[in-house]
């Protein structure tokens, strides 16, 4: 197979991926974030680089978003969110995280494929992403992609279209946002 036909084949997997995002729980991850007073992001491996993105971009919209384990991350409050993408809610890195911030009386919101997880146990809210591609007749097939590719890139995605209904409910575009983006590099 070429290249150009491996990824055709990823863009339809993440086409049809991201159709299963549920609508419902994202809705309500929205309405956490503009609550918050601070939101932490915390995931590991290739969730955490697509956690840490989504940190970026709710940072260029204005509002206080962190990477938990940065030397320049806060402390936690009851006001505040934690917001982890992990596909198994189970990373032994990331539940004593869990743990900590709901010790702390913040939010806990899980995004991940296991919402009957560990940490998924630990949330007020979990957003489960789909997991797998569907054939014609709607039956699960697995992904041509290696490991985890496939949740991690729709956590990806997933992030883009929270960071554009935020956009979308704070009136906020991308020539503010690029006030906000950083300017030392």
């Amino acid at each position: 197979m070429l290249t150009s036909q491996y990824s055709a084949t990823i863009s339809g997997e993440l086409t049809q991926a991201v159709k299963g995002i549920p609508e419902n729980e994202t809705a309500k991850l929205v309405e956490r974030i503009l609550q918050a007073g601070q939101i932490f992001v915390a995931g590991a491996g290739r969730s955490g680089l697509m956690m840490r993105a989504f940190a970026m971009r709710l940072a260029q919209l204005g509002l206080r978003a962190y990477v938990v384990g940065e030397t320049v991350t806060p402390g936690m409050g009851p006001e505040d969110v934690l917001i982890i993408g992990s596909g198994s809610g189970e990373t032994r890195s990331l539940v004593p995280v869990a743990e900590k911030a709901a010790a702390l009386g913040g939010a806990v919101v899980l995004v991940t494929l296991t919402p009957e997880s560990t940490i998924g146990r630990l949330s007020v809210l979990t957003v489960k992403l789909p997991g797998s591609v569907k054939d014609r007749a709607g039956q699960p097939y697995p992904t041509i992609q290696p490991m985890g590719a496939l949740f991690e890139q729709t956590l990806l995605l997933f992030g883009d279209a929270v960071v554009l209904r935020l956009m979308e409910l704070r009136q906020d575009n991308t020539a503010t946002m690029y006030g906000r983006h950083a300017n030392l590099e």
